[in-house]
Order: structure tokens, then C-alpha cells, then sequence
């Protein structure tokens, strides 16, 4: 892997990076804003010793429950620390919500002593907007190698893994770059985050199965619509218009773009269970850029009709990424209040996810009865 930085304003110039000894404040850096590798991820542990002698660097909890592992390359040989990190996963797998808790509780005392009664279901709770956390905790996990420099061979094994063998395995590539007085934090993901369990080609068109093979993506789409409090965006006002939608930022807005007019979306609202499924049939574009019958039939932006989620029109002005929509249309869907929620179904805290885990094959079959769809993309006898 390869990262530069060039200025362009003016006289095109490389900026140059810095070669500081990065990993050494990485994990300050990461334990402080473990939002710059992935916002959905809250630290629970730092240095956390294992029963066997191991000393993890960074332990995360993502917002549907699961760990993270993240450890620090440093100067290690690429089969070093490949063996060292699926090593501490064989143990964080084996993690309970009773374990997990006293991990995150010792970590709190030491890193905020002025709030270290602080419960993790508390934290978790307000650090992902949530009412409460999942009832099953990490019924999987994700390993992350981090460093500032990936030579081939790391590179090599951890697509092997994955790739061939399923594991939910990563590596985050940081570099240093200094421009005069000023230095600047740049990241890249050696795969990225989505297709860590989800398909890593937008070009493969696989039949569409309700019985895939272990491994293979079963061509039904999982989305994630954040509606906590109506206030940014609506699920009344999906249902309404037939739109998903995503934003807040680059990270939730890219997987949009995997949708396209013909795919089938399983709609996920975190913490609460599946509301909807739906046919794509508009590609994303901005909210501005959406289209709706008006009050005389003809279409006109979205952004000119009554939303009870005035966020997605107040994006155009608060952020610097405005909120995106794809148009669906409705085969099934159901209120917020009976979303449909069930221990062992799917969850992922990517906006659009192509799925290979296992637990999304039993998920949709068990939607398509909870929902009465008989057969894909046939709308349920009446």
C-alpha cells in the first residue's frame, strides 16, 4: 500500500511524509478519536492482558455489539503479527457480556478517573444514540492490524483469510505528512469496511438464492436507516416518498452507490428491527436531486413536500456532506413501533451492506415469512 499527498494550490508539490515513529502515538491518538478509523466504534479496553500472556493494544465495541481487536503492527514480521492477532481473537471470541464489562469498567477507572462509575451500557448508549444495547453482544468479532507502513506479504495473508476463508480480518494504514509547521493524519483501509463480510465486487451479478452456499453473498441487500428520533430523518417519510437514505459523512453515504434499479433492500433500523423491504428503482443522487409527485402529479424536488425529518433537507446547510436518497418501492413494510426483531438476525453499521455472513441468509428467510413474501421480489398475496 501506497498513500501521498500533493498540494495544489499553486505549484503542483508532493507533501512530504514524515517518518516518526508513528505507532507509538497511534494508539493515544486512536484511544482519544477512535472516530477517524471508524465512527460506529467506542474503545473498551486498552492494553487489556489476556489469559495467555497477550497484551491487546485497542478493544472496541461496534454498534451492533460486536469486538474489535485493534493491534499495532510496530516492527513485527507479517506472520508475527498475523499470528499474534488471530490469537487474541480465539480468546475475545470466547467473550461474554459479563466479561466484556469489567474489561470496560477497569479501562474507564484508568482513562477518565472523574467518571469512572460509568457503565458500558450507559456509554454505549449515548456514544451511538441508542435507547438501549443489543441483547446478544458479540456474537461476532473483527480483527484489525494497524500500522503506518503494509509491506506485500501482510498485505497477501490478510486477503487470504479473508477471501478464502472467512475471517473477519482488516488492516488500517496510517501515514504522517508534514507541510511546514503543520502535520496531517491520513488513513486508508487495506479493504473497505464494508466488504469485511459483504461482497468486494460491484461488478458480480450472482443468482439470487435462498439457499447460498456458506460464504457467498446471497444478492439481497441489507440497509441500515438510522430514525431514532425523527429529527434528522423519518421511516414515515421513507414510506411516504419510497426513498432510503444516508449521511452524516462520506463513510455513510459511499455504500449507497452499490445500489442500482432491480436490487431487492431488507431496511434495518439499529437498535429497534427490520421495517421494510423494498425494490430499488432510483440510483442515489442528493437530496435536492430527488424527485416526488407534487400536490398537481407532476414530480418536484423532495426538498419542496411536508418531511416530518426536516435533518435530510437541513443537510444541505449544516453539513458538508449533504444526506443522499436511493428510491425504493415498497413490497412490504411495516411502523416503526412493530419492527421485527428476532436473537440471531443480521446487524451491520454500514449504510448499504452486501453480506456473506451466514446469519444474513437465515435473516432474510426468516423476513420473507415475518413479512409473507412467498417468493423474491413478488409482492405478498393480498
Amino acid at each position: 500500500m501506497e498513500l501521498g499527498v500533493w498540494r495544489i494550490d499553486g505549484q503542483l508539490s508532493r507533501v512530504p511524509a514524515v517518518p516518526l515513529d508513528l505507532e507509538s502515538r497511534l494508539e493515544d491518538i486512536l484511544d482519544r478519536e477512535i472516530a477517524i478509523a471508524n465512527p460506529d466504534w467506542m474503545i473498551v479496553g486498552r492494553q487489556v492482558i489476556t489469559p495467555h500472556g497477550g497484551r491487546v493494544d485497542l478493544l472496541a465495541i461496534d454498534r451492533d455489539g460486536n469486538l474489535v481487536i485493534l493491534e499495532l503492527k510496530r516492527n513485527q514480521m507479517p506472520r508475527d503479527i498475523v499470528t499474534q492477532v488471530l490469537d487474541y481473537g480465539s480468546w475475545v471470541s470466547t467473550l461474554r457480556a459479563e466479561e466484556i464489562a469489567p474489561i470496560f469498567n477497569e479501562y474507564r477507572k484508568t482513562r477518565f478517573p472523574d467518571e469512572p462509575g460509568l457503565s458500558i451500557d450507559a456509554a454505549f448508549c449515548r456514544r451511538f444514540g441508542l435507547k438501549s444495547m443489543p441483547e446478544e453482544l458479540n456474537e461476532r468479532h473483527e480483527l484489525v492490524i494497524v500500522g503506518s507502513e503494509f509491506d506485500a506479504d501482510t498485505e497477501r495473508i490478510v486477503t487470504y483469510l479473508s477471501d478464502t476463508h472467512g475471517v473477519n480480518i482488516n488492516a488500517l494504514f496510517f501515514r504522517v505528512f508534514k507541510d511546514g509547521d503543520r502535520e496531517y493524519l491520513t488513513r486508508a483501509w487495506l479493504r473497505e469496511p464494508e466488504s469485511s463480510g459483504a461482497s468486494s465486487s460491484s461488478t458480480v451479478s450472482p443468482t439470487r438464492s435462498s439457499s447460498s452456499p456458506k460464504g457467498d453473498w446471497n444478492g439481497e441487500y441489507y440497509v441500515s436507516f438510522g430514525d431514532l428520533d425523527n429529527a434528522r430523518r423519518s421511516w414515515d417519510d421513507a414510506l411516504k416518498y419510497g426513498f432510503v437514505s444516508g449521511g452524516g459523512g462520506e463513510f455513510y453515504i459511499r455504500t449507497l452507490s452499490l445500489l442500482s434499479p432491480g436490487d431487492r433492500v431488507w431496511v434495518n433500523v439499529p437498535g429497534e428491527g427490520y421495517v421494510g423491504v423494498g425494490e430499488v428503482t432510483k440510483p442515489v443522487v442528493r437530496v435536492d436531486q430527488f424527485l416526488v409527485p407534487g400536490p398537481d402529479g407532476r414530480e418536484i424536488p423532495i426538498t419542496e413536500v411536508p418531511l416530518r425529518g426536516q435533518g435530510i433537507v437541513e443537510s444541505l446547510r449544516t453539513a458538508a456532506v449533504p444526506e443522499h436518497l436511493v428510491g425504493v418501492h415498497w413490497i412490504a413494510s411495516v411502523p416503526r413501533n412493530k419492527a421485527i426483531k428476532e436473537k440471531g438476525f443480521f446487524g451491520n453499521q454500514n449504510t448499504v451492506a452486501r453480506p456473506r455472513d451466514p446469519k444474513w441468509a437465515y435473516t432474510v428467510e426468516r423476513l420473507k415469512e415475518r413479512f409473507g413474501i412467498k417468493d423474491d421480489f413478488q409482492t405478498p398475496a393480498t
